[in-house]
C-alpha cells in the first residue's frame, strides 16, 4: 500500500449541542452519523470540533477542510442586523459563536469550506448576507420545505422535497454535473439576500434560495439541503470534490 493511498485529508465538522435533559443532565454534544460518515466514503478523515471559540485557530491548525453542519438552531437576527420578528427562533450561543470564528478563520485562509443548512445560512451572513426570518410568516406560495420546525425529526411524516435550478457558470454545476435536482428539505429559515463576492448558485421553484458560493474563494459553497444523505448522484459528487479540494488545500 502506497503512502497515497494512506493520506486521508482531515475535515472538521461542526456540532449541534443541547443543555441537559433527554439524553444526559449536562449539556451534550450531537451530530448525526451521516454528517462523518458520508466524508469518510469520500475519502477524507472527518474529526469532530466542540465549540471551544478559544480554540478555533489551533483546530484550523490541525484540518484541512471544514464542514459547518445544521441542526436544531438559527442564526441570531442581530447578526444581519435585524431583531427577532418570530418566536420560532432558536438561539444557541456558544455554537454560533464557535462556527462564526472558525468559519472566519477558514475563509480567510482560503480552506475549503462546505455549509449545510443551517452552515450555509451562517456562510451568507458572514459574507454580509441576511436571512429569512420563518419562511411561513415571510414568503407566499411557498413550497413545503420542512416537516416540523425547528428539527430533522420528521415524526413519521413524509420529509419534504423538492426540484431546483442550478446557475449553469457556478462551481455548484460543474461539480454535481447538472443545472437541475431533487433535493431533500428541512428547514423553516434561509438565505434573503448575498452580498458580493458572494453569489447565489440555486433556486427553488419558489424563489427560495438553495445555494451559494463565494467566487473568490477555491471552494467555499453553501447548500440548503443535506447531501450527507446522498439521496441523489450530484451529492455524492458534491461531497468528492469537497474532500478532493481538502486534499489539494493540504498539498500547497
Amino acid at each position: 500500500m502506497t503512502q497515497k493511498t494512506l493520506f486521508r485529508p482531515i475535515i472538521g465538522v461542526t456540532l449541534d449541542s443541547e443543555e441537559g435533559g433527554g439524553f444526559s443532565d449536562s449539556p451534550w454534544y450531537a451530530i448525526r452519523q451521516n454528517y462523518l460518515s458520508c466524508l469518510e466514503e469520500a475519502g477524507a478523515a472527518p474529526v469532530a470540533l466542540p465549540h471551544l471559540t478559544e480554540l478555533a485557530e489551533t483546530y484550523l491548525n490541525m484540518i484541512d477542510g471544514l464542514v459547518v453542519t445544521g441542526g436544531a438552531f438559527d442564526v441570531p437576527p442581530a447578526m444581519f442586523g435585524e431583531e427577532a420578528r418570530t418566536d420560532t427562533i432558536r438561539l444557541k450561543p456558544a455554537r454560533t459563536e464557535f462556527e462564526a470564528a472558525v468559519l472566519r478563520g477558514a475563509l480567510e485562509r482560503d480552506m475549503p469550506v462546505l455549509g449545510i443548512c443551517g452552515g450555509h445560512q451562517l456562510l451568507a451572513v458572514i459574507a454580509g448576507g441576511t436571512l429569512v426570518q420563518h419562511i411561513p410568516d415571510e414568503v407566499s406560495g411557498v413550497l413545503e420545505h420542512s416537516v416540523s420546525k425547528d428539527t430533522e425529526n420528521a415524526g413519521g411524516k413524509e420529509r419534504a422535497g423538492h426540484s431546483i435550478a442550478i446557475e449553469e457558470d457556478s462551481l455548484l454545476a460543474k461539480l454535481v454535473g447538472t443545472t437541475g435536482q431533487h433535493v431533500n428539505s428541512s428547514h423553516h429559515q434561509s438565505v434573503r439576500t448575498v452580498k458580493a463576492p458572494m453569489r447565489v448558485t440555486a433556486t427553488a421553484e419558489d424563489g427560495i434560495i438553495e445555494a451559494i458560493e463565494h467566487t473568490e474563494k477555491s471552494f467555499a459553497i453553501g447548500v440548503q439541503w443535506h447531501p450527507e444523505y446522498k439521496q441523489m448522484e450530484g451529492d455524492v459528487h458534491l461531497l468528492a470534490a469537497f474532500c478532493a479540494a481538502a486534499e489539494a488545500y493540504h498539498n500547497r
